[in-house]
């Protein structure tokens, strides 16, 4: 452990892409020691290593065998490189494990991929941050404060944690046959949002707008509607056609939508209909006029020629 206000483990990262890399920076500023940082090449560990002060090992995936003996190693790596770079790591690094920690940020894999490394006497768990990185730096201020899924053996549960509250952030567990379930969640309100905020961006522009005017004019509707889940609960969250049961108005959307020649909207539209359909019911709408609503949405007379 490092010296500090706070005894600290020693941290090597190994994939330096986004999430690698803002954990590098948000670690760094809340006093851990980032001693190596590994990429797939070379060239990219050391431009990873540019956004940090001190000084820092940067290797490539070849050179593990280098990797210092730190006292938790993070691997950031896409999921389909972690099995293989736990083999790598417990053969590389198997006189080197006692009291070493490694944990993966996979959201749909559990500590279990990294089995090869149990077996050689590491502790093994996930951490997996609730957030969305599409920039280091950005990323690296939108860890603090997170929410973090964990899951492992007792050792890394209680790194694990000790790292989420240094970065101020709340962790959480879940069973590790549930990672596949937690993960698809985490996808549906990020990566599924962002697909749907494209789908609503194509229709504005079939509408007559510039893709940046409907951009525009959708980002605050969007930020409107998180504001409104930050208050309350999805169904009293909900406004809308749907909220206030409006026959009419499903209609004029589903043959708006036919007649636009969009298929993905047009289903995407329908199969959300019938959730909010269930969150309507919940503020109270009559139970009447969500059943002429569910039917029209079946019908098969808005669908594409």
């Amino acid at each position: 452990m490092i010296e500090g206000k706070e005894s600290k483990p020693s941290v090597c990262i190994i994939g330096s892409g986004r999430l690698g890399t803002a954990l590098a920076i948000s670690l760094t500023s809340s006093h851990y020691i980032i001693l190596a940082l590994v990429a797939r090449r070379l060239s990219s560990a050391k431009r990873a290593a540019e956004l940090l002060d001190g000084p820092l090992l940067s290797l490539s995936a070849r050179q593990l065998e280098r990797l210092p003996a730190s006292d938790l190693v993070l691997i950031t790596t896409p999921d389909d490189a972690i099995i293989d770079t736990a083999k790598q790591l417990a053969s590389t690094q198997r006189k080197k494990t006692r009291g070493r920690t490694v944990l993966h940020t996979s959201g749909a894999l559990s500590s279990q991929a990294l089995s090869p490394l149990a077996q050689a006497g590491f502790n093994v768990g996930s951490i997996h941050p609730l957030v969305s990185i599409s920039d280091p730096r950005a990323g690296a201020n939108a860890l603090f404060g997170a929410f973090y899924c964990i899951e492992g053996d007792p050792q890394a549960n209680r790194l694990a944690r000790g790292l989420v509250r240094d970065l101020r952030g709340h962790s959480f567990k879940v069973n590790s046959s549930n990672k596949p379930l937690y993960h698809a969640a985490a996808v549906m309100s990020s990566g599924h949002l962002v697909a749907l905020f494209d789908l609503a961006t194509e229709m504005l522009i079939r509408s007559g707008l510039s893709r940046k005017q409907a951009r525009r004019a959708l980002l605050p509707l969007l930020e409107s509607t998180t504001r409104n889940l930050s208050d309350s609960d999805p169904a009293d969250a909900l406004t809308g056609t749907f909220a206030r049961g409006d026959l009419a108005t499903t209609a004029k959307h589903l043959r708006a939508l036919a007649a636009a020649d969009l298929p993905d909207a047009l289903e995407v539209y329908k199969l959300l209909g019938h959730h909010s359909l269930k969150l309507a019911a919940k503020k109270g709408v009559k139970q009447e006029a969500l059943r002429r609503i569910a039917k029209l949405l079946e019908s098969q007379k808005f669908t594409l020629k």
